[in-house]
Formats: C-alpha cells, sequence, structure tokens
C-alpha cells in the first residue's frame, strides 16, 4: 500500500521521525523501517514523496499511519511559529519534516519510565524483553514480532521477572502502574480531552513519572504539542543557546546540575512557552535532536 504526500502542505522525513529518539520500538533493517505499532507489524519505506508500507493484518490502513505519523498536522504553519532564531532555523533545516508521533498512551507510559536514567539503546533492549516476555507473538514475513504487553500482563507478573527484563528499580514502578490502570483506577484515555496542566498534574501521581517523564507522555501520545520536556540534552541547549532570558544566577545554578527541581524545571516551561508558543513541543524535539546529533 501507498501513502503520496504532497510536499509543500505535507513535508515528511521518515527518517527523522523515526531516529529522533521519541519512540524506541522502530529499527531500520535495509530500506524499510520495521516496528509495532497498534498490535500490527509494520514495514514502512520512504521513496521521495510515497510511502510504502506492508502490515501482518488488513485492518491496518492509510488512515491510521496518517494519524500515527501526524501527516493531519500543518507543519509549515508549524514552523512559520517555532522559527523564533537562527539556532531552531538550523534545527529545522537539518531535520526538515521530522514529525511527532502519536504513540498509543500506555506503551509510550511505560516506556518512558523504563527511560529514566538510561541511554536510547538500553531503553530498547528493556522494551524489547517487556514484549518479548509479556506480549503476544505476531508471524509476519517469516520473522517473529511482539505486540506491546497489556497493563493487566505486567499487573500480574512478579517483580522478579520484571527484573529479569533489566528494568532495575523502574520494575516496581512499572508493576504498580499497570496494576493501577488495569483496575481502572487510572484513565489514560480521558487525558487526551483533558486540559495540558490538569493532565500533567494527574500524571505525576504516578509512580515513576517525575515533570520530564510526564511531559513525554502528554507530547508523544496525548496530543499536548504544548508539553516541552526538559531533559539533560534541553538543560544543555537553555545554558549554551539561551541563557540571556534567564538570571545569570539561575543560568550558573542549573549549569552543573544532573538533575532540575520542579521550580527550575517550571521556570524553563515558562520561558519556553512564552518564547516559542503553542507549539514547543515541536521545537524541543527538534532542538533535541540536532543536539543529540552534533554532540553525538
Amino acid at each position: 500500500m501507498e501513502i503520496h504526500l504532497d510536499p509543500t502542505r505535507t513535508p515528511f522525513n521518515l527518517d527523522h521521525t523515526l531516529s529522533c529518539g521519541q519512540t524506541f520500538r522502530w529499527e531500520k533493517k535495509d530500506a524499510y523501517w520495521t516496528g509495532v505499532v497498534n498490535q500490527t507489524a509494520i514495514k514502512i519505506q520512504q521513496r521521495g514523496t510515497v510511502l510504502q508500507f506492508k502490515a501482518s493484518s488488513n485492518k491496518l490502513h492509510k488512515d491510521f499511519l496518517w494519524h500515527y505519523f501526524r501527516l493531519d498536522d500543518d507543519l509549515p504553519k508549524i514552523y512559520s511559529k517555532i522559527t523564533k532564531d537562527n539556532h531552531i532555523k538550523a534545527a529545522i533545516n537539518q531535520f526538515h519534516g521530522l514529525r511527532l508521533v502519536r504513540q498509543e498512551p500506555w506503551e509510550c507510559l511505560t516506556s518512558y519510565i523504563c527511560a529514566t536514567n538510561k541511554n536510547i539503546p538500553a531503553i530498547k533492549q528493556m522494551i524489547l524483553n517487556l514484549c518479548t516476555r509479556f506480549g503476544q507473538p505476531i508471524q509476519f514475513e517469516a520473522e517473529q514480532f511482539y505486540t506491546f504487553p497489556k497493563p493487566h500482563a505486567l499487573a500480574r507478573t512478579s517483580l522478579h521477572e520484571l527484573k529479569l527484563c533489566k528494568l532495575g528499580y523502574r520494575a516496581e514502578r512499572v508493576r504498580k502502574t499497570a496494576k493501577l490502570v488495569a483496575q481502572g483506577n487510572f484513565d489514560l484515555e480521558a487525558l487526551k480531552t483533558t486540559p495540558y496542566e490538569k493532565a500533567k498534574h494527574e500524571l505525576l501521581k504516578l509512580p515513576g513519572v517525575g515533570h520530564k517523564v510526564a511531559d513525554c507522555i502528554l507530547l508523544f501520545s496525548l496530543d499536548k504539542l504544548e508539553a516541552f520536556p526538559i531533559d539533560v540534552w534541553m538543560k544543555r541547549i537553555i545554558t549554551e543557546h539561551y541563557s540571556q532570558h534567564f538570571e545569570p544566577e539561575f543560568i550558573t545554578k542549573i549549569r552543573t546540575k544532573h538533575s532540575l527541581s520542579p521550580r527550575e524545571y517550571q521556570t524553563i516551561y515558562t520561558f519556553g512557552k512564552k518564547y516559542l508558543g503553542n507549539h514547543l513541543g515541536y521545537a524541543q524535539e527538534y532542538l533535541y535532536h540536532h543536539k543529540r546529533c552534533q554532540t553525538g
């Protein structure tokens, strides 16, 4: 199957989108990106303005991928809103067509609890371990894939089994959160229609969810484009390129800190919202990926 794109109205770059660190279950093999989304194994490649894909289920159609890759976002308009300086302009020029994706909220929540204090290869391995041990197998083109485990599957397992997936101290947080969701005590889907601040307040109640993890979940799975995840990379960007917008004492203080206090985090978020507007989540992903690629 194919999706045809108009590059002037719907710019899109599959490689930038799937390699920028926002999602952890896609791998590129030869020309195709392979992943599991919506309990379906997918292989997709981009040839110019055409997306060619095949899936393990006939139920997965073009409309799903259009929604998943946020091809409904008016990216040219977003560029015009967030291009506030030459640094952002350079990031957009280098990774033009990068889009946020709409991840499944439960998978995104669990993934980012696992992501705490880990690099991307380690996060991918933890999630692969979880899927292999607790997910359902999918046979697709002579390859074995696995669905992401449902909340009840992780809720009823033991800490020992979760730790075998290399989760470490995150195992208890994942298990407790899975129980809350499986028992109906936390409604992730309802947060899609909840205002950003209130939705974040609710997420912060979950085990293992701090400000950065909450903002990742809000941005990557709950349609909150005003979320602005601030990790060590973003802290470096702020101190190196935007220090003039803060008190010198504040920059000096956070420059040497590994993590931010809630008040420091909020100070940076307030600047981001004022400077970048309602699509600051897009700006964050471009700045983050640009910095990571420069350093790497």
